[in-house]
């Protein structure tokens, strides 16, 4: 009994601990989130997504700029969900840019 109720106390404070670290690190989390976001709006930006995809590109744009303001208010977690949004949509701008060149025999 007595070994059981330490397992539980050691379990216990192992996830506290890991709660505690990971609050601490949303900023780092969201900082490298951002910056694979912003990598992508830019590369979708200067193969021309705003004509050959403009939903998506300006989707990606309006999700990442939402996801700095909740950074800035200290929001981590919804800015990191807004960024992996604007990734995904500024990743299908640059494939669907990249389809509709490959279409036009560029």
């Amino acid at each position: 009994m007595k070994k059981l109720r330490v397992l539980s106390v050691a379990r216990a404070t192992t996830v506290l601990a890991a709660v505690w670290i990971l609050s601490g690190c949303g900023g780092a989390l969201y900082a490298v989130q951002a910056s694979s976001a912003v990598s992508k709006l830019e590369e979708a930006r200067q193969l021309g997504a705003e004509k050959q995809a403009p939903y998506e590109y300006f989707y990606a744009r309006e999700h990442m700029n939402k996801a700095s303001e909740e950074a800035a208010q200290g929001d981590y977690g919804d800015a990191i969900d807004l960024a992996e949004i604007a990734e995904e949509a500024a990743d299908k701008a640059i494939r669907l840019t990249r389809e509709a060149k490959r279409g036009a025999g560029r």
